[in-house]
């Protein structure tokens, strides 16, 4: 069986994974750590619609023991063929994903994705929402992580409400635009 994968599926990883994984990994700990807080997150250079801040996560969190979701636009040949060449995971659907990647509308419902058990909480999805632009404008964030409060251009409140209310259970999620993450934890209250 010939391999059919493109010059664009082989290019646009780390090149030097140590430094850059390792930078990476802080920024996205850091951005769950304290959600609301936008950082900037480079390394991958994927293709498109992926953006450079959902390239580098993906690169960052994903192995061959993470299932992935690509909705909508970013279920295309090249984003498959980078996703499996540079880390291995493998693609499913929406119910067996531990991450998904694509935009708001693309993502839902959310009551697709796993939200873990009573016993085992971890067993849930983060979902990578692609935003065009990301500011610290919005709705108020509230909970662990945050100094007072903290606001974050999020495209919906009321998905957001609901998913922190089902506590321990839950999504978690980056929001990525261009080379920018922000998080919102299932901790996170959102007014």
């Amino acid at each position: 069986m010939q391999n059919d994968l493109s010059g664009a599926a082989l290019s646009g990883g780390f090149t030097v994974a140590a430094h850059q994984s390792a930078h990476a990994f802080r920024a996205a700990m850091q951005a769950m750590a304290r959600p609301g807080l936008i950082l900037d997150i480079t390394g991958a250079v994927p293709p498109a619609p992926l953006s450079i801040a959902a390239g580098t996560l993906i690169l960052t969190l994903c192995d061959p023991g993470t299932p992935v979701f690509l909705a909508g636009d970013h279920n295309c040949a090249a984003v498959r063929d980078w996703v499996t060449f540079h880390t291995g995971a493998p693609l499913t659907g929406a119910a067996a994903c531990g991450f998904a990647v694509g935009s708001w509308q693309d993502l839902l419902p959310l009551s697709a994705y796993p939200i873990g058990t009573p016993e085992y909480p971890d067993r849930s999805a983060t979902l990578i929402v692609e935003m065009p632009k990301l500011s610290a404008n919005g709705p108020v964030l509230r909970g662990p992580g945050i100094k007072g409060s903290a606001s974050l251009s999020l495209p919906d409140v009321a998905a957001f409400q609901v998913n922190a209310r089902a506590f321990p259970l839950g999504l978690d999620f980056y929001f990525t635009a261009g080379a920018q993450i922000a998080a919102l934890p299932r901790t996170t209250q959102v007014e």
